[in-house]
């Protein structure tokens, strides 16, 4: 059989993530329609149907590829035992979708034996495709992007999320505060993998959250690194969470102390 190429890859990743995405926006009007609702979150039959619109790219295109997604959470979807594993998130943020705002997209990830080779995080709303390649840099719409150049965090933006529940142990919004305080400005847009994207293409500084998920960030990581930024898993969680950090590079030392305190220090 011949071997996948990297365009190809990422020719398959970039219409996975269109095809989601476009079709959560033709479906616009049902985004109320949920399948579970919690205190901070909400599962929408679109996130399963938007899913399964990107896995069928997939495996039309590599019927034999495994596939991971949010909405099959530990389920590998046809693992055949190939080395190559596809991580989907079919709609990242998805508060902001159901209540109407813009800021969601649809992720889709390749990775050969642990290492992602390929992502596409799609916006329709606001018109942004970011796609990057392990041999390809970084771009959004077709045009090249790069990291900000701030190197002083004290007139940095830097996005997060807030779970009080993310991180057992730890006094809630604590990370925040110490962000906020040290920092210009600190913001929570809702979209991970869209906030990781604003720091691929320099609209902000870094990004930190205590408890996101793989899929969350698969696409959004590669693409801030071959923007020129800095990506790192600070801790591994069951359950595919993480706690996770990407900046301009710059910073990343600067955010990384304010993220861990000194040995022995506790919240």
């Amino acid at each position: 059989m011949k071997s996948e190429s990297p365009d190809e890859i990422l020719s398959c990743a970039t219409e996975a993530a269109i095809a989601a995405g476009q079709y959560a926006r033709r479906n616009w009007r049902r985004r109320s329609e949920a399948i579970a609702i919690s205190q901070h979150d909400v599962k929408l039959k679109l996130d399963i149907e938007c899913q399964e619109r990107a896995v069928a790219v997939i495996h039309r295109r590599f019927p034999n590829h495994a596939v991971l997604g949010e909405e099959t959470t530990s389920v590998v979807v046809q693992n055949t035992g190939s080395q190559w594993l596809w991580i989907v998130d079919p709609i990242d943020g998805t508060v902001n979708f159901s209540h109407g705002l813009p800021f969601w997209c649809c992720s889709v990830a390749a990775r050969l034996r642990d290492e992602t080779v390929a992502g596409a995080v799609y916006a329709p709303l606001l018109g942004e495709l970011y796609t990057a390649g392990s041999r390809t840099p970084a771009t959004l719409n077709g045009a090249r992007i790069s990291v900000s150049a701030v190197s002083n965090i004290e007139k940095a933006v830097v996005l997060t999320g807030l779970d009080k529940n993310a991180h057992p142990g730890k006094t809630p919004f604590a990370f925040f505060e110490r962000i906020s305080l040290a920092a210009q400005r600190t913001r929570v847009i809702g979209s991970a993998a869209l906030d990781i994207c604003q720091v691929a293409c320099g609209r902000a500084d870094g990004y930190f959250e205590t408890g996101i998920y793989l899929w969350d960030i698969a696409a959004a990581e590669l693409i801030a690194r071959r923007a020129g930024g800095r990506t790192e898993v600070l801790e591994s969680f069951d359950g595919h969470r993480l706690s996770f950090i990407a900046s301009n590079g710059h910073l990343h030392r600067a955010l990384r102390q304010l993220i861990l305190p000194p040995r022995g220090k506790r919240e």
